[in-house]
């Protein structure tokens, strides 16, 4: 992850990506959503969470995924309109509804998926004692969440000039994210 994320800085600083001032604000934003307020925030409250002596409620937990998973996201959805010019708002807030689904279907497939169909171990958030969408909502609301969460991201793409036929490789992403089964 380290390595990955030290290429993505080398990648952003390459000329054929744009002008000086555009590599800067990409590498800007960049380095906004893995730094110290983004993933970086999200995962040493992650941890820290682990061996709290409360347990986090559902504002917490949903600003620690946003900061986490979300930022990745957010960043990877903007960074097209930035290079285009374009504003990045919409594919923003698409993003964040987004990264939200994305975590609950993930805290969902730890509980209800199986190592073999996931590819990765299942349990361990129960096992860590950990708050998540599904410790604190439970299955049924964790998944109407979830669906809200990609209701809210695609009505956003609806102000999209082309919507919604324009749009519909992002609406069948967010589609994806809740059904996935890995």
């Amino acid at each position: 992850g380290d390595a990955l994320q030290t290429q993505a800085f080398a990648v952003l600083t390459d000329d054929a990506i744009g002008d000086c001032d555009l590599r800067v604000a990409l590498l800007q934003r960049f380095a906004a959503a893995v730094g110290a307020r983004g993933m970086v925030w999200g995962q040493a409250q992650d941890i820290a969470a682990e061996t709290a002596v409360e347990p986090l409620d559902l504002p917490a937990v949903k600003a620690l995924q946003q900061a986490k998973t979300g930022a990745l996201i957010q960043f990877a959805a903007t960074a097209g309109a930035v290079m285009a010019g374009a504003d990045p708002a919409p594919l923003s807030e698409y993003a964040k509804g987004l990264g939200l689904a994305f975590q609950i279907a993930d805290d969902i497939l730890d509980v209800t998926g199986t190592q073999e169909t996931t590819g990765k171990r299942v349990g361990k958030d129960a096992a860590a004692g950990k708050a998540t969408f599904l410790s604190l909502l439970g299955l049924d609301r964790a998944r109407a969440e979830a669906q809200a969460m990609v209701d809210r991201a695609e009505a956003v793409l609806d102000v999209h000039p082309g919507a919604p036929q324009a749009a519909e490789n992002l609406r069948q992403l967010a589609r994806f994210v809740i059904h996935r089964q890995t």
